[in-house]
């Protein structure tokens, strides 16, 4: 059995977080709880240019993660709709 990751979550992405509508930050906030269990899920992407940077879809809003295997971390960079999260 694998360990659960510890999920960390940076100042901008939970303030992007907050300021979203509770149904969409509640839908957000489940698949990152998911991340804990399995880090690299089938629907990730791996990001361009940066080692063990990640991002997932939820609907029309990405959540970008760098995942540090060696601390069973993973930190939430980003959070925001897919047109603004690159930026």
């Amino acid at each position: 059995m694998t360990s659960r990751y510890e999920i960390r979550i940076a100042r901008r992405a939970a303030k992007s977080l907050a300021g979203l509508e509770r149904r969409e930050q509640q839908r957000i906030r489940a698949a990152i709880e998911l991340l804990a269990d399995n880090p690299r899920p089938p629907a990730c992407v791996a990001m361009s240019g940066e080692p063990d940077v990640y991002r997932v879809r939820v609907g029309d809003y990405r959540i970008v993660y760098e995942v540090i295997d060696a601390m069973l971390v993973i930190h939430v960079v980003r959070v925001g709709h897919r047109r603004e999260v690159y930026r």
